[in-house]
């Protein structure tokens, strides 16, 4: 059961809970291993999730039984199926990407193609950054990022210092540090993206904060 990224499911905490949807004692350390698993602390994943802090704790614990509108919620922060969050096996992944299915997905002027399997705990992508194209966006989301520069010259701002990479030079930084991405050339610049924020379409992990958040 995978969830529709598309669709919005309220994750409401006030109201009697609907049966049990599984066992207590699999469900509990799954959700904790999971939200481990996407580098959130408890209160930006209940944050995300419109749920307290406080209850995802006991959620986390085996206190409260999720309802399934929780899960669905749950899921795609974590950038899963409500399957895994129940502990149940997941089909085995291919492990190769083939460049052949590299299919690209243009958003802002960037080109992204998605160079890893759906549903890890990291997002890996080869981004194509044209000249002059969202360098004005700066962004603060959980998690990590890791880039490493395939082709001309990024431009990379981590809080209130500016890096400029060439070719073979990477970097790997926290994402709660605000940042910017631009190509410093009018050749534009190729890159190799890892991240770890998995709740966003393919298209929006780079662009910018995720609805909710602050820039």
């Amino acid at each position: 059961m995978r969830l529709n990224e598309g669709m919005s499911h309220p994750a409401a905490e006030d109201g009697p809970e609907p049966g049990p949807v599984h066992d207590l004692g699999v469900v509990a350390p799954q959700l904790r291993a999971l939200r481990r698993r996407a580098f959130l602390t408890l209160e930006g994943a209940a944050r995300t999730a419109g749920l307290s802090p406080a209850h995802l704790s006991r959620l986390e614990t085996g206190q409260r039984q999720p309802s399934l509108p929780m899960l669905l919620a749950l899921a795609r922060v974590y950038g899963t199926t409500v399957s895994e969050l129940l502990g149940e096996r997941v089909a085995d992944r291919d492990a190769v990407v083939r460049a052949a299915d590299m299919e690209p997905t243009h958003a802002g002027g960037w080109t992204y193609r998605q160079s890893g399997a759906p549903g890890r705990g990291m997002q890996a992508l080869h981004v194509q950054v044209p000249y002059g194209s969202q360098s004005d966006i700066v962004r603060v989301h959980p998690g990590e990022e890791w880039l490493h520069v395939l082709r001309g010259r990024l431009r990379l701002r981590l809080g209130d210092t500016t890096h400029l990479l060439g070719p073979g030079d990477s970097a790997h930084f926290d994402s709660l540090t605000p940042h910017r991405i631009a190509a410093q050339d009018p050749d534009g610049v190729d890159l190799l993206f890892v991240h770890t924020l998995l709740q966003s379409p393919t298209a929006a992990l780079c662009l910018g904060p995720t609805p909710g958040e602050t820039p």
